[in-house]
């Protein structure tokens, strides 16, 4: 019975091994012949496994300014990696991974900023885990190119770097809003903010890739089937700014947000014919290579919606001028305006005084609210008006090509709604918007749309592949309008009556209007004196604008003498003035208009000391240039008309650089441009230091710098 049992269990297992047996047997066959398992081709998941890739980095596109100088480019950084597998240092005569962990973290640590058990606690539980490689995070990323050689001149056993493109910006907080940044993510950069994000398609890199087949150790076979993706770089963007006039903007806001510490600080500068901006800038600003600690990141001259105040009243005026309604001479009572019996009072600024009966002109140059509202509401009335103000885009985008633009809201329906909107407030709008309505004025009626992107060429051949032309998309008002407009804006700084009379350039003709806007929190306006946005538009020369400019100011802080203007004049004069100059515009304002001017003799050829002598008789300030016998040149040039105390330079044969030192902006460059001098201002005045030293050498194309400072008052 027993031994029957055993045969039959025998026999059973005998059953069930032939049936595994069978089914593995099988299932090999069934593998051998048809080479997948589960939808999985085992040819392709072998040559997986032993086909390693890697990426070739490609780099984004570069920005650069109108003239080519770079803004923004991929710069080569390094992370660093500790290999720790002792496998892979087999066979070899060399220790290619990490055998020391003591001294290797010891020295690392200060290059890293880690402590040295941090770095030798992460190597060996990589060497525990039986991991290839390890890494030390933040630390051990973004290493610069001079670090990396210092860590590689140790010789360290197991160290290596893999190399990453980092964007860089060489300026700084130049412009920053507007070019914005991109950030690295995985190993690839994009853009978020400014430009960069505007941009993307065409900045954008696509990186190359290798795959070839390898030992377990990562070697490449002898025959490793190698296939390589070319890489492909982003192609270059060039926006229309211009460097010397960005810095020149740069500088004056930093002195102000130095000195007056506002809220915010929005300007640019365009140019009118085209709809060029040339430079453009906000206060707060950030380093787009330190966005650790960002307080605004809006380009707020695009996104930043306010009410502007009375710098609205140039389109007001523009349109009654238009309709052919407006009469400069006819009088109205300034002080107080009511549009209805039961609509709130409003007042001019000279808390509603008024300056009793003038004439419109003259409530233009003063800003009269009260001129602006029945210009507005009586003269014009509110329906022209709106279709005007249409008519100038300012209930719509500008379509500048820059990410995030907003548009204000038009608060127009009630009459007291009317008539602020005519002078800005109620209604909001953005600096941008209000610039692209100006250059119809600037620009003999036609209304150019703004534009950022000069031309998009290929990275690797230079060819343009898009170019920005100027664009029309308006004309509001006619030539006449605006040559007539131009001229009330010129009297606005001009007029002893003008609010602009501290926008006063030295060597140009400036049109503009000022601003004061109330600032509305929680539905009530805010009170105290440094409470505004304070604010002008302008443009010159006047009668020929090359360049229109908008500066607002929110909230400084003043002293108890100071004028809300004064930090928005000494922007405006100082970037207008600088940028002109810069741009080589012939100045088109007499010197002095208190003195009758004469003509300058020339004393080319004669004896310095004779010519010196003879123009002293007739001019308060001649200056001999060098140590040499006879006079080579007059600045300005024999026969310009000059004033008794405008500055005279006899150049002799033997010129050297004279003492600097009280120069006007004038003086300054008409000696720069008779020796072919490369030069830069700082700030807005008369010269007060010099980078070249009184009694050098002069050298055609040499680099000068000075720093102006205005007159000190006693």
């Amino acid at each position: 019975m027993n031994k029957r049992n055993t045969h039959r269990s025998a026999a059973f297992l005998i059953l069930i091994f032939s049936v595994i047996f069978l089914i593995i047997g099988g299932r090999f066959l069934y593998i051998e012949t048809a080479a997948t398992i589960e939808g999985v081709d085992l040819q392709e998941w072998a040559e997986d496994i032993r086909t390693s890739s890697y990426e070739i980095d490609a780099n984004r596109g570069k920005i650069f300014d109108k003239n080519g100088m770079v803004l923004a480019y991929d710069r080569p950084t390094y992370r660093l990696y500790a290999i720790v597998d002792s496998n892979y240092s087999e066979n070899l005569k060399e220790p290619k991974h990490v055998t020391d962990p003591d001294e290797t973290a010891s020295k690392l640590a200060p290059f890293l900023d880690m402590k040295a058990n941090e770095i030798e606690s992460r190597i060996e539980q990589g060497q525990e885990n039986e991991r290839f490689q390890v890494e030390f995070g933040p630390n051990g990323r973004e290493i610069s190119q001079e670090k990396m050689e210092e860590i590689k001149d140790l010789e360290l056993n197991g160290i290596q770097f893999k190399q990453e493109s980092k964007r860089y910006y060489p300026n700084g907080l130049f412009a920053s809003h507007l070019i914005g940044f991109a950030r690295t993510t995985d190993g690839n950069i994009s853009g978020v903010t400014g430009i960069e994000k505007q941009m993307e398609k065409y900045l954008k890199e696509e990186k190359g890739k290798i795959s070839y087949e390898r030992d377990k150790y990562g070697t490449k076979l002898l025959d490793p089937n190698e296939v390589m993706t070319e890489p492909d770089d982003g192609d270059d963007v060039y926006l229309t700014i211009d460097q010397k006039i960005q810095t020149f903007l740069e500088d004056a806001m930093s002195q102000v947000h130095k000195q007056y510490n506002p809220e915010k600080i929005m300007a640019a500068v365009m140019d009118p014919e085209t709809g060029e901006v040339l430079a453009m800038s906000n206060r707060p600003s950030y380093n787009p290579n330190d966005i650790g600690n960002v307080d605004n990141w809006y380009n707020d001259i695009v996104s930043y919606p306010f009410e502007p105040g009375s710098t609205m009243k140039m389109f007001t005026w523009a349109s009654a001028i238009e309709e052919g309604v407006y009469n400069g001479s006819d009088l109205y009572e300034s002080g107080t305006y009511k549009v209805t019996e039961n609509s709130p009072t409003i007042g001019d600024h000279n808390n509603g005084k008024g300056w009793d009966m003038i004439t419109f002109d003259e409530g233009f140059r003063r800003s009269s609210n009260v001129a602006s509202s029945k210009l507005a509401y009586e003269v014009l009335g509110p329906t022209k008006l709106r279709e005007y103000l249409t008519d100038f885009h300012l209930d719509q985008k500008t379509g500048i090509d820059l990410p995030n633009e907003q548009i204000g809201q038009f608060v127009f329906d009630k009459p007291i709604e009317q008539i602020t909107t005519s002078f800005g407030q109620g209604s909001t709008f953005t600096a941008m918007q209000l610039m692209t309505a100006a250059t119809s004025i600037a620009n003999d009626g036609e209304m150019m749309r703004p534009y950022m992107l000069s031309k998009i060429t290929s990275s690797d051949t230079g060819k343009v592949l898009k170019e920005s032309e100027p664009e029309k998309i308006g004309e509001p008002i006619s030539a006449d309008t605006a040559e007539k407009m131009r001229d009330l804006l010129g009297s606005v700084v001009t007029s002893e009556d003008g609010t602009g009379q501290s926008f006063k350039l030295d060597d140009y003709s400036l049109a503009g209007k000022t601003g004061t806007a109330q600032i509305s929190k929680n539905g009530k306006y805010l009170n105290g004196r440094d409470n505004y946005v304070f604010s002008f538009m302008g443009m010159a020369p006047k009668e020929d604008p090359e360049l229109l400019m908008y500066v607002a100011v929110q909230q400084p802080e003043l002293e108890a003498t100071e004028l809300g203007s004064e930090p928005v004049s000494y922007i405006v004069r100082t970037v207008m003035e600088n940028s002109l100059h810069y741009l080589n515009i012939q100045p088109d304002k007499e010197v002095d208009e208190s003195f009758s001017p004469i003509s300058l003799p020339d004393v080319t050829n004669q004896s310095a000391k004779e010519a010196e002598k003879k123009l002293k008789e007739t001019f308060e300030n001649v200056e001999v240039i060098g140590d040499g016998n006879e006079v080579s040149a007059v600045l300005p040039a024999p026969g310009t008309k000059v004033v008794e105390n405008q500055r005279i330079l006899l150049v002799t044969d033997q010129p050297t650089m004279p003492d600097l030192t009280g120069y006007s902006v004038r003086d300054v460059h008409r000696l720069a441009k008779h020796f072919n001098l490369n030069i830069e201002t700082m700030g807005n005045g008369y010269v007060q230091k010099q980078s070249i030293p009184a009694g050098s050498k002069i050298k055609e194309d040499g680099y000068l710098v000075v720093e102006l400072s205005p007159p000190q008052s006693e």
